[in-house]
């Protein structure tokens, strides 16, 4: 299965259902089954942003150490890779106005107009998380097959 390494707490968000769109600065043809895995970094400033950390607290987490890291979470569907064509501070455009990110979406991403929304579906979470070693780009986890 294909795996793409997230930075925390951004990879919680996605496998807690909250973050639809993982946005990158690079763009990916690949459609189809994606296990999303936590980096060992965190983003500690990230973690201290409003929206963030009401998101995170509804759903228990108040720690950096709740944070996973270093681990295989959850698995959901890459449905496609979408150009962000305007970011209106506020909502972003993606994909010759077939998407829009607002609300909350908007501000759990980075949306800024020339960067990529790879929408996610049919996210679950793991029962146990699988302890795995991330890199870059898409890479290969086979025991998930």
């Amino acid at each position: 299965m294909k795996v793409i390494s997230i930075i925390q707490p951004w990879a919680t968000l996605i496998a807690l259902g909250e973050k639809k769109f993982e946005t990158r600065s690079w763009r990916t043809k690949y459609k189809g089954s994606l296990a999303i895995h936590s980096s060992k970094k965190i983003d500690r400033t990230a973690f201290k942003r409003i929206p963030i950390v009401q998101t995170l607290k509804k759903h228990g987490i108040v720690l950096l150490n709740d944070l996973p890291t270093g681990m295989i979470l959850a698995t959901c569907n890459l449905e496609g890779c979408f150009e962000v064509i305007e970011d209106k501070g506020d909502s972003a455009v993606l994909g010759n106005e077939y998407y829009i990110a607002s609300g909350n979406e908007y501000h759990l991403g980075d949306f800024n107009k020339g960067r990529y929304g790879w929408l996610l579906s049919n996210v679950n979470v793991l029962d146990n998380l699988i302890a795995a070693k991330g890199q870059l780009g898409l890479w290969n986890y086979h025991e998930l097959e």
